[in-house]
């Protein structure tokens, strides 16, 4: 009787203990996003993409409600990043050559997490991963485990006193990573300086692109048909693209962390066709009648092979 009850009293807390874990996770990376929102932080930061390795200046303001996030380039191209809400503008130092992107939805430098994570249950679970150190920081470890091959695995580390993002890691269904985003060093400060994005002598060199307002979904050409559990239409737009005057439709995919695109534009002999790989980025392109359709995200091959072959003309 006694050693039944020894054994009860085992099972019950590795189940208080699993839920907790579960809960810490959650609870974890709601305080990033929150931190992430108020604080005024600085430090270096590597982004490690495509195999390609780049060092930069990371600046992050906040008052009143209002955030805006800096990147300075360390090495060439030299260019200065900054982020208004859902305004990007760079300017590279050595052409005086500008570009200002108006993104219908902001997103994060270095991470986005969706406010209500129990929307994304069904897809993902949220496990506490262990305790590692990030720029002689301690950090928890925050798993993102999808619950099918649709999606990537994500790792977040949280530092524990601030509950800023140090490391955030993105990998392949083998466990191979494929891009990681890494502060060298991380400082809090009282405040920082809003920036204001100055283009001086290239006034005349900004380009502005995504100008247009997110339009409704069902003014697209095509029709999603087939769309793994958890993705949803974000917003729609179309607009001229290639420096000329045929439209192109763009509507935006997401399920909370991962994002695809849909593009579908008139058909041109040089487009390529079939699957294409670049980084933990994946595309696959094919013809509709007189339609070249395209299907690009940060998730794998199955994923934008499945949506594109279940796109249809609207009719």
């Amino acid at each position: 009787m006694v050693k039944r009850f020894f054994l009860v009293l085992l099972l019950s807390t590795k189940t208080v203990f699993a839920a907790d874990v579960e809960l810490n996770a959650r609870q974890a990376l709601t305080k990033m996003t929150n931190a992430m929102r108020v604080l005024n932080y600085q430090g270096t930061v590597a982004f490690l993409r495509n195999g390609k390795l780049e060092t930069m200046k990371y600046f992050h303001a906040a008052e009143k409600g209002i955030e805006q996030e800096r990147l300075l380039s360390l090495n060439s191209p030299l260019r200065e990043i900054i982020r208004d809400a859902d305004k990007v503008s760079c300017l590279f130092k050595s052409t005086q050559q500008a570009v200002v992107d108006h993104r219908p939805v902001g997103h994060s430098f270095l991470v986005d997490v969706p406010q209500d994570l129990d929307e994304l249950s069904a897809v993902y679970d949220f496990k506490m991963a262990g305790e590692e150190d990030v720029a002689m920081l301690p950090a928890y470890v925050i798993a993102i485990q999808p619950k099918d091959d649709f999606r990537y695995v994500r790792k977040i580390w949280i530092e524990k006193q601030q509950f800023l993002p140090l490391k955030v890691a993105v990998y392949d269904l083998s466990g191979t990573v494929l891009e990681q985003v890494v502060f060298t060093d991380l400082e809090v400060k009282e405040a920082l300086p809003f920036v204001e994005a100055k283009f001086g002598d290239a006034t005349e060199n900004v380009k502005h692109i995504h100008q247009l307002q997110a339009q409704a979904s069902d003014q697209a050409a095509f029709v999603v048909n087939n769309l793994p559990s958890g993705f949803e239409e974000i917003f729609f737009t179309r607009r001229p693209i290639h420096n000329s005057n045929q439209p192109v439709d763009h509507l935006l995919l997401s399920d909370g962390f991962a994002a695809v695109s849909v593009y579908m534009e008139n058909k041109n002999t040089a487009m390529q066709q079939g699957l294409q790989s670049v980084g933990a980025v994946n595309s696959f392109s094919r013809t509709i009648d007189d339609w070249q359709l395209t299907v690009m995200g940060e998730v794998p091959a199955k994923t934008v092979k499945f949506i594109a072959e279940g796109i249809k003309l609207r009719h």
